[in-house]
């Protein structure tokens, strides 16, 4: 076996790499936090995620692995400032593992915490905001669907108010009304029923003269 050089030195070789290494550790972006899953469906999920102010990122990278280990898919996008992305052909009522890293200059970071999430069935209707970091779960509850009730609520009472205001108006309609018919009807009565009967005026009856009758015989 041939010598080795004296400017190859395996120690000095060695702590070139060593430093190179350490370089490229100490430039690398720190790892993304608040990584979290919302808009959760049965075939798709959008993952979220902040990334600590003061380092130059120019993309990110996405690991995406089912529980199972039956599948895995790495995302990588570079020149963009997104801090969001949507998983699409996911299987329905799954469970998935994602972890993000930041994308720098110098390479890549660290990744993040192991996220987890289930997809939800087809026939689940209501989407479920929610994620599963580490061993904390973030439930989240669907506001929109919340406001959209409680307006229906108060389209309700309004229309009760409405409906009560309007029979009490009606009520007191109808009262009006058969005090005008009783007045009208007590204006119409004939006046005799309200005249007194006239009393006879009496006095001595007269009795009628009788006249002598005359009967003359011829002898």
């Amino acid at each position: 076996m041939a010598p080795i050089p004296a400017y190859l030195n395996p120690a000095a070789v060695l702590m070139l790499v060593s430093c190179d290494l350490c370089l490229v550790r100490a430039n690398r972006p720190p790892s993304p936090v608040n990584v979290t899953v919302t808009q959760l469906k049965a075939n798709s999920a959008t993952v979220s995620w902040d990334v600590p102010e003061g380092d130059v990122i120019i993309g990110y990278a996405i690991s995406q692995q089912r529980q199972d280990g039956q599948m895995q898919r790495f995302i990588r996008e570079v020149n963009t400032t997104n801090r969001a992305c949507v998983l699409w052909d996911l299987a329905e009522d799954a469970d998935y593992i994602i972890q993000v890293q930041s994308v720098g200059l110098y390479g890549e970071s660290q990744a993040s915490k192991r996220v987890h999430f289930r997809t939800l069935k087809q026939s689940d209707r209501l989407p479920s905001n929610s994620s599963n970091q580490g061993d904390i779960t973030v439930e989240g509850l669907d506001k929109e669907r919340q406001l959209q009730t409680g307006e229906i609520i108060i389209i309700v009472v309004v229309l009760l108010m409405w409906a009560a205001v309007i029979a009490l108006f009606c009520k007191q309609y109808d009262i009006i009304k058969d005090n005008d018919s009783n007045n009208n009807k007590e204006k119409t009565k004939p006046s005799s029923e309200h005249s007194t009967p006239e009393r006879p005026t009496g006095g001595l009856l007269r009795s009628k003269k009788k006249t002598p009758s005359v009967n003359i015989i011829e002898v």
